[in-house]
């Protein structure tokens, strides 16, 4: 089996930032482009090259790891920055943002159309998890291509499994985000409940983290999701919801009541926020 040895990576933000400074951490030669100068301190840390052009970059590695905000930047990237102008045959491109499954599968014929390999591959445990080394990634594509990439992968992640064919990342990728923004709903009514009733609001989440009730969505409330960020957050909860519906729509499934669910989660998690923060207070 091949081994990588020359890593791009484009997308150097909350959590692409410390995925790129891990895979320079692991002795990967990191080769980085960024449309703001400023992005580049995320990788300052570890040795890495600046490339003026994704062309360039795409010219210089072996593999190409992009983490993106939507499917538009990756069509960006592929078509209007050229970076499959570049490309050697058989360079692996691996998406690790959440989109549309049905994007991922278009993107695969589109890349493999210019000789390279796609990887569809979504990351779980945003910023924090980025930071500590324990991503989950959800691959999919050709297996070869897969065990190829897979020490890149272990580079920021604790678990890394191949999922299937091409969109089959991003489709566990919308079930996991369905799980966790619907189970912000529960802990956003849960804790209005027990602010009514004079519960210590931190306590209670201490307390319940370490019991049966505990749950991601509840320790993201109450460590890491301030009233700034969750303005932020809850616009990519209702753009995720959305894939989630239409993917399981376009598989025969019937989304609705889980949409509702998980877009009422989405809508209150300002006001949770606020409801930490003001019993920190």
């Amino acid at each position: 089996m091949k081994s990588i040895e020359k890593v791009g990576f484009i997308g150097l933000g909350d959590q692409g930032g410390p995925m790129a400074e891990a895979i320079g951490e692991q002795g990967f030669e990191l080769h980085v482009w960024a449309r703001r100068p400023a992005s580049l301190s995320a990788v300052q840390a570890v040795p890495h090259r600046v490339h003026d052009s994704v062309a360039d970059l795409a010219r210089s590695v072996e593999l190409i790891a992009l983490c993106l905000r939507d499917d538009a930047d990756i069509w960006n990237l592929l078509i209007d920055q050229r970076l499959l102008a570049g490309v050697a045959p058989g360079t692996i491109i691996v998406n690790h943002g959440t989109g549309d499954p049905g994007e991922a599968e278009r993107f695969g014929a589109h890349v493999a159309a210019a000789g390279a390999v796609y990887l569809d591959a979504p990351v779980s445990g945003g910023s924090p998890g980025a930071r500590a080394r324990t991503l989950t990634t959800f691959a999919a594509g050709p297996v070869d291509a897969f065990e190829t990439a897979r020490p890149v992968f272990e580079a920021f992640s604790d678990t890394v499994r191949l999922m299937g064919s091409v969109g089959a990342g991003q489709l566990t990728k919308l079930f996991n985000n369905a799980l966790t923004i619907t189970n912000m709903k529960n802990a956003e009514d849960v804790l209005e409940l027990a602010e009514q009733v004079g519960l210590n609001v931190p306590a209670l989440i201490d307390i319940i983290d370490t019991s049966s009730g505990g749950s991601a969505a509840l320790r993201a409330l109450g460590r890491d999701i301030t009233p700034d960020l969750a303005g932020h957050v809850h616009h990519l909860m209702r753009k995720d919801m959305q894939h989630f519906a239409d993917a399981v729509h376009r598989y025969g499934g019937r989304p609705d009541e889980v949409l509702e669910r998980g877009l009422s989660g989405a809508s209150n998690l300002v006001q949770a926020a606020q409801l930490v923060a003001r019993s920190r207070a």
